[in-house]
This record gives structure tokens, C-alpha cells and sequence, in this order.
């Protein structure tokens, strides 16, 4: 194994959210199917944006909002993500370095624009999300920074980017670079829907190349269309060597091999789900990288993770690191 410069490298769209509350009528006038996540276009951006209520614009995609959760730990993190030279642009970059993430992916000074999700907030705290990619959708295997990704532990890949026309050649040659340093290749399955429109060909990449698999009951389920979590667990346990599987208020479950490790959510008040499976994979793997065991990296994850939830946006808005120590030691 080569020597790391960073315990994680993310790689995903990067995207500004812009979060709003949102009542149930509105989802419905609005024919969104709520709790879930579509792709629009810039014309359909700017008419939900004049619809939706006043909102708050923070810097999100879910490989950045895990990665910069592994910064706010303590972690040596790197995010690989296009942006545009606009003034979200300037907003993600800013954000996402000043929490101490080493992001260096050259700037779009042409095409779309920064990739912006408008998300609405129900009162039960379920998100809805309508993501224009803008920018992301020309993020190459070009920008990647192959010898960050050698230098790197772990290699985190957001199913989300599969979308991208060139999504399949930037996680090969990732994955590759990973493999060849002799570290691991880490996967987020994303969102149900995301599953679905891609199942035949991420089920041979999982196989393959992917170490560690993160996805919550619905998706693993939609992967390996099973009838029950149990089956999809176990189907998981024969692809990968670690799958981390959430599932919501009843916790998560760490299917590795033959073992099973089940983990009970942290207590929180749920004001806003956003990020909660991002912020847990944050950190379950700043856990795995410093070498705690499954058990404690999960327990890291479900502190993180009740604590994005407990307020709105996807970012964590408390000092991680003291809140792991404070919570358990």
C-alpha cells in the first residue's frame, strides 16, 4: 500500500442547495413526488425557484456534504467536483474549502452554469429534491486528479455522477487508480431512483471493484430486487466486503461477510432528513479510516447523521469532532 495524503477523496456534482419549507398542497400543485430526488432543466429550475418560497443557499451534493463531514471530523479529505465561474461557483469552492477540504478541480469558464438542488422541506421533514446539474453533467475522467486519488485511503464514489455522460470512465478510472495503490473503492448507491435507472450496470461495477457499499433499506432493496432488507443484506455481503446499510429511525446495519453488526440510531429531533445518509457516511468512514472498529464507525455515523437532521440543510452546523468525543468518548 502507497503512502496517503488524505483519509477520503469524494468524487460527485458538485452543487449549491437552496432549502426551502415547503407545504404538502405545494408538492402537490407542483406534481413532485415528494421525498424523492429528479433531474430538471435550467428553464424548469427558474420556474420552481420564482414558485418556491424564500430560501437558503448553502454548498451540498452528497459526495461533498461527506466529505467535507469527514474534514469537520478530523479527517484528511479531497473532493473532485465541477463548477463554473459564476457566483455559485465562487460560493461552493469557498464553502467547501474553508472546511478545510483540498478541492482543486480547474473551473468551467464556459457552458452551464454551477449545478444548483432546490430542495423542499415538508413538515414531516422529508426533502424534496429537484436537482439542475448544470455544470456537473461536463465534469471528465480529465479532471481527475489520479495522483490524489493514489494518495488517497479511500476513494468515494456518489451513484448520483453515473448520470454524467462520461460518470461510468471517471469511477473506472478511479477505481483503478485505488486498486492499484492498494486502497479501497468505496460507493454510495444514492437514491431508489438512481438505482433503477442504472442497476444492470452498477451491479457489475459493485462486483467488481467496490469495497465498501453505503446505501439505505430502500435502494439496497431496489438493487438487488429483493422483498425483504434481510435478503438484499445478505445478497450485499456477497458483493462487497463491507456494505453499511441504513434504515432511518431503526438504525443501521453492517453486513461484512459473515458478520452482522447492527447499530440503533442516535435520539434526535428530525426537523430536515437532508444529508443524514452523507453526514453517516462521514462518519462511518472517518471511523474505519482511523481504525475503529465496524461497531464504533457506525455509531460515529449515526452521531453525524442525527446531527444534520436535527435542523435544516445538509451541513453540519455543530463542531463534529467535540460532539463524536462528548458523545462517546
Amino acid at each position: 500500500m502507497t503512502d496517503t495524503r488524505f483519509d477520503v477523496l469524494g468524487i460527485g456534482n458538485a452543487i449549491v442547495d437552496v432549502i426551502a419549507e415547503a407545504s404538502d398542497d405545494f408538492i402537490v400543485e407542483q406534481k413532485l413526488d415528494k421525498g424523492t430526488m429528479r433531474l430538471i432543466d435550467e428553464a424548469e429550475a427558474s420556474r420552481l425557484y420564482g414558485a418556491m418560497g424564500p430560501g437558503t443557499e448553502v454548498s451540498g451534493g452528497s459526495a461533498a456534504n461527506t466529505i467535507a463531514g469527514v474534514a469537520g471530523l478530523g479527517g484528511r479529505a479531497c473532493y473532485v467536483g465541477r463548477v463554473h465561474d459564476d457566483e455559485l461557483g465562487d460560493v461552493f469552492a469557498h464553502d467547501i474549502r474553508a472546511q478545510g477540504v483540498s478541492f482543486t478541480t480547474p473551473v468551467a469558464t464556459d457552458g452551464p452554469l454551477t449545478a444548483r438542488c432546490l430542495v423542499l422541506v415538508t413538515p414531516d421533514a422529508q426533502r424534496t429534491m429537484n436537482t439542475y446539474l448544470g455544470a456537473c453533467v461536463h465534469l471528465s475522467a480529465a479532471d481527475l486528479d489520479l495522483e490524489a486519488v493514489a494518495a488517497s485511503r479511500a476513494v468515494y464514489l456518489e451513484g448520483y455522477l453515473w448520470d454524467a455522460p462520461e460518470g461510468p470512465e471517471i469511477f473506472a478510472q478511479a477505481a483503478q487508480a485505488a486498486a492499484r495503490a492498494g486502497h479501497e473503492v468505496v460507493m454510495t448507491l444514492s437514491d431508489p431512483f438512481c438505482v433503477d435507472r442504472h442497476r444492470d450496470s452498477f451491479l457489475p461495477f459493485i462486483r467488481e471493484h467496490v469495497d465498501i457499499l453505503f446505501a439505505n433499506e430502500h435502494e439496497v432493496m431496489s438493487l438487488y430486487l429483493a422483498g425483504t432488507f434481510d435478503e438484499a443484506a445478505h445478497r450485499a455481503s456477497e458483493d462487497v466486503r463491507i456494505a453499511a446499510l441504513t434504515r432511518s429511525e431503526k438504525g443501521s446495519v453492517i453486513v461484512a461477510g459473515s458478520g452482522r453488526t447492527e447499530v440503533a440510531a442516535h435520539p434526535t429531533r428530525v426537523v430536515d432528513t437532508t444529508g443524514a445518509g452523507d453526514l453517516y457516511a462521514a462518519g462511518f468512514l472517518y471511523g474505519h479510516a482511523t481504525g475503529a472498529s465496524l461497531e464504533r464507525a457506525a455509531r460515529i455515523g449515526s452521531v453525524c447523521a442525527a446531527e444534520v437532521i436535527s435542523h435544516i440543510g445538509a451541513r453540519p452546523r455543530a463542531n463534529l469532532r467535540s460532539l463524536v468525543a462528548e458523545t462517546l468518548g
